[in-house]
C-alpha cells in the first residue's frame, strides 16, 4: 500500500530533503505534500487528506507546536499521525509535544530507516 504524507518545514530545501529520504528509504508513497509552515499545512489538510504528517517545530508564523494544538482541536484531523522532526532533543519539548498529540519524534540529522520505521510504527504498517 502507498501512503500520503505531508511534510511541513520553512525551508524548501529540507523538505525536499525529507522527501528525498523517504523515497530512498524504500517507503511506498503515492503523493507527498509540502507545506511552508503550520498555517499552510492546515489549509492544506482541509483540502486533502493524507496519512501521516511530519512536522519539524521551528517555522516562523504558526509553528510545530502550535500546529500540533491546532491538529488537536481538529475533530476531522486529529487522527492525522505525526512525527515531529526537529534538531532539538530535549526531553522536556519533547514530552511537551508528544502530549499535545505526536505520535513520533525523529532528531535531526537521521538515517533513512529511521524515519521509514517511525512512518510504519505510526501507521500500523506490518514488518516482513
Amino acid at each position: 500500500m502507498a501512503y500520503r504524507v505531508l511534510i511541513t518545514d520553512d525551508s524548501p530545501a529540507m523538505r525536499a530533503f525529507v522527501r528525498r529520504v523517504i523515497e530512498l528509504s524504500g517507503f511506498e508513497l503515492s503523493h507527498c505534500f509540502e507545506a511552508g509552515d503550520g498555517e499552510e499545512a492546515l489549509e492544506l489538510l482541509r483540502r486533502e487528506w493524507v496519512d501521516a504528517i511530519l512536522t519539524d517545530i521551528n517555522m516562523p508564523g504558526v509553528d510545530g507546536e502550535e500546529f500540533l494544538r491546532r491538529l488537536a482541536a481538529d475533530e476531522m484531523l486529529r487522527s492525522i499521525p505525526t512525527i515531529v522532526i526537529s534538531t532539538d532533543a530535549t526531553e522536556n519539548l519533547i514530552s511537551r509535544l508528544m502530549s499535545l498529540g505526536a505520535r513520533g519524534y525523529v532528531t535531526k540529522p537521521f538515517r533513512p530507516e529511521t524515519l521509514r520505521s517511525e512512518l510504519e510504527r505510526i501507521l500500523g504498517v506490518p514488518v516482513d
